[in-house]
């Protein structure tokens, strides 16, 4: 309801955009800056030198055009080289490594975020500056916009296209208006220099080169969302490179002119900055006028500006998903980002945006002019090294027309470079040096985070040896027994099925008088088979069974079934799921155990008969058929371990399961299956809407026939740390809610743990009496 219905898999080569839809969606941020750019300039000029700040604006103006235009025929050749996607962080990594596209990458990253805050900002200054009433209340509707945004990108890349296509348009035809009739009052000598406003800051210093950088830099901020298209390249309509570099120099030629128009207009009128009025909104009442016809087109060109500069952080919602999911892919980022949401975008890409954007609105007031400072540096550092990487593939390749590519890569490297240089030592104690502390440092803790996933891969994959069936044995089931009562049954019903080679039943006494009583009801009902054992002493329950565990045989399997009840509360099915997990970490020195959690099922379909007298009888037969579903999502020493559990319980069949949700992955997965030997067949089922556990569920199901028990074993690689546990999605869980609902149709979770385990000897030394 929220989100719209799910996208099947299939529609993604369908969620194409068109120029004109891809104008709106990647060009509104470079267009936005329009906006705020020639502002920028005149508020460190003006208090700083006072009138003679108006001397600089056009100079400064087109030396940013041409860093503009440089930018602009540079991405050009980006675009062509890298059709795929030609952002930084590609372009780095194919030319420097994976560590040098971490630096471009993050600070790509920060610069989207910092993109949403400013924009966002910009928008409700606009607001406020028409109507000052709502100045208090700035910062939360900054933070309303950013999920507003968030929302409208959650729906898919098309909708948000749709969304935002009028506002961006609206925006441009306004300005081109404003411009129109300004620059011909300017002909015509209807423009007179506006009063300098009694709460304005102005100066009377010199004029001097570090004024002048400062200047230049901050309005730099004009260039940000230039990458934005060739970071987009994928969604665009084919031939994608063709329509990404039409689109490019679409915007670059929109920018240039709202830019220089703003400036010129800006210095005629002699416009000095205020904190509650913009310079875009005073230019428009000079131009417009105050008669009935031009607070019309004030308010009008007030409602593009705030909406064109809100929405102009939709193109860091288009952008910041897609590159965290290349960063992601080649593990420097949690593998989550790598999700596509039923609508088809990297959802938790988008909200992890708006999170961070909302942190930076809330810790900076909502205040356009403080975060500026912090913006450009990012993304002139993720251009150099853009730029610079083209340079060198165009001297590795020397493909055809190198020369002339490299002369303007090289332009552009150099330019870069040298703006990054300015913007640092100019805005350094305004706040740069923040960005330049974060970067190095997220870029560390992403290095980290991949030797954390490397390491895993290692452990799991390195050195895997064709499956070997000849020693598989039947495993030993222990039974946790607290009642004689239907969850027992179905449990004992359950061992039957597994046609276990002994089935141990255990008590773990809490209280004597109750553990009598339970002995001879067990007599009674004529389960001498199946002996009762009961461990006595004290102790936590799980370190007392883990203890009795480290008894039996280190060469076979043990499967610990834990029975509880399907009558439950939202409560005690979490205290039944803390209970596994407890005894779930009690047997982790035990490689050879498994642990599996099952629920009765509703409908008395496991009766006690009552004797004559009046005792009850257990009659226990074990199911007619009995199916093992193993679950695969990758080949590695996790699986294989499950695979050779899931052989030894005795199935009528065995089947392995894999949810396809990306179909080259799951043809690599085939090949690798029948390479490395394993006896049982795997069933590639479609995974159309990316839900994994509801896929999963439906196959299940149409395997549950009357009379049929179904075994799932699920491989889980557990982590002893939290911070490892957090770069993994919980796909196994959503799983096991899904099937613990239905009778018949248990889950058995096979464990490979990370990291040292427990010491063997304290859990042996916590069991007590056996008897």
């Amino acid at each position: 309801m929220i989100l719209g219905p799910t996208l099947p898999t299939s529609r993604l080569a369908h969620e194409r955009l068109g120029k004109p839809t891809a104008l709106a969606v990647f060009a509104s941020d470079n267009l936005s800056s329009s906006a705020y750019a020639t502002e920028e300039i005149l508020k460190v000029a003006v208090p700083a030198v006072g009138g003679a700040a108006f001397a600089l604006v056009m100079p400064i103006t087109f030396a940013i055009l041409c860093v503009l235009a440089i930018l602009l025929f540079s991405y050009r050749q980006t675009i062509r080289a890298y059709p795929s996607a030609g952002g930084a962080y590609i372009v780095t990594k194919d030319n420097f490594g994976l560590l040098t596209a971490q630096l471009a990458g993050v600070a790509l990253l920060t610069d989207y975020v910092l993109t949403v805050s400013v924009s966002v900002a910009a928008g409700i200054a606009a607001v406020t500056s028409a109507a000052g009433s709502l100045y208090p209340y700035r910062v939360w509707l900054s933070v309303f916009c950013i999920w507003f945004i968030a929302w409208g990108n959650l729906r898919g890349v098309r909708e948000s296209g749709r969304m935002f296509a009028v506002p961006t348009y609206y925006f441009i035809v306004m300005m081109f208006v404003l411009l129109g009739v300004g620059i011909n009052k300017a002909m015509t000598g209807g423009l007179h220099p506006l009063p300098v406003p009694p709460d304005a800051v102005v100066g009377t210093g010199t004029v001097g080169i570090f004024l002048i950088l400062h200047a230049f830099s901050s309005g730099g901020a004009a260039v940000t969302g230039v990458e934005a298209i060739s970071n987009g390249v994928p969604a665009f309509k084919p031939p994608e490179w063709k329509n990404a570099r039409t689109t490019l120099m679409w915007m670059g030629g929109l920018l240039g002119v709202m830019f220089l128009g703003l400036s010129y207009l800006a210095v005629q009128l002699r416009v000095v900055p205020t904190e509650t009025k913009t310079v875009n909104s005073e230019v428009a009442r000079a131009v417009f006028g105050r008669g009935t016809e031009g607070t019309t087109l004030f308010l009008m060109l007030q409602i593009a500006t705030t909406l064109i500069l809100i929405l102009a952080a939709n193109t860091s919602f288009a952008d910041f998903p897609r590159l965290a999911n290349f960063h992601a892919t080649d593990n420097f980022m949690p593998r989550q980002l790598t999700k596509r949401g039923h609508r088809l975008v990297f959802s938790n890409g988008i909200i992890g945006l708006a999170i961070a954007s909302t942190v930076m609105v809330i810790a900076f007031q909502a205040d356009v002019h403080r975060l500026i400072p912090l913006c450009a540096i990012g993304v002139f550092t993720s251009f150099t090294l853009s730029q610079a990487g083209m340079a060198r593939r165009h001297i590795r390749r020397k493909e055809p027309g190198w020369t002339h590519g490299l002369l303007i890569n090289g332009l552009g490297a150099v330019t870069t470079a040298i703006v990054t240089v300015i913007i640092a030592y100019t805005k350094f104690t305004y706040g740069a040096w923040a960005v330049m502390v974060f970067v190095p440092v997220m870029v560390l803790l992403l290095v980290r985070m991949n030797r954390s996933y490397e390491r895993e891969q290692r452990e799991l994959e390195a050195d895997l040896q064709r499956f070997n069936a000849d020693d598989l044995r039947r495993p030993i089931t222990v039974l946790l027994v607290d009642d004689l009562d239907h969850t027992t049954m179905h449990a004992l019903q359950y061992a039957k099925t597994t046609r276990a080679e002994e089935i141990v039943a255990i008590h773990i006494q809490d209280d004597p008088a109750t553990t009598h009583e339970l002995e001879a009801r067990w007599r009674k009902a004529g389960l001498a088979a199946i002996p009762l054992q009961i461990l006595r002493g004290k102790g936590e329950a799980a370190s007392r069974l883990a203890g009795f565990v480290g008894g039996l045989p280190a060469d076979r399997d043990v499967n610990v079934l834990m029975p509880v009840s399907h009558e439950v509360t939202a409560l005690e099915r979490l205290s039944d799921a803390r209970e596994g997990a407890r005894l779930t970490r009690a047997l982790l020195p035990y490689d050879q155990v498994r642990v599996t959690l099952l629920r009765d099922h509703p409908g008395g379909v496991h009766p006690l008969s009552m004797g004559r007298d009046e005792q009850a009888v257990a009659r226990i037969t074990s199911r007619g058929t009995h199916t093992v579903v193993l679950l695969v999502d990758k080949l590695d020493r996790a699986v294989l371990r499950a695979a050779r559990y899931a052989l030894t319980l005795g199935a009528t069949e065995v089947w392995a399961v894999h949810a396809a949700v990306d179909p080259e992955r799951a043809e690599r997965l085939m090949q690798r299956w029948m390479d490395h030997g394993l006896p049982i067949p795997l069933d590639v089922i479609e995974c159309w809407d990316r839900n994994a556990a509801r896929s999963i569920e439906r196959h299940v199901l149409s395997l549950a026939e009357e009379g049929t028990e179904v075994t799932v074993v699920m491989p889980r690689r557990d982590f002893p740390t939290l911070r490892e546990r957090l770069l993994h999605d919980r796909t196994s869980r959503s799983i096991m809610r899904a099937l613990s609902r239905y009778p018949h149709i248990d889950v058995t979770a096979v464990p490979y743990y990370f990291g040292p385990r427990p010491d063997r000897a304290r859990s042996l030394a916590d069991v007590g009496p056996v008897e």
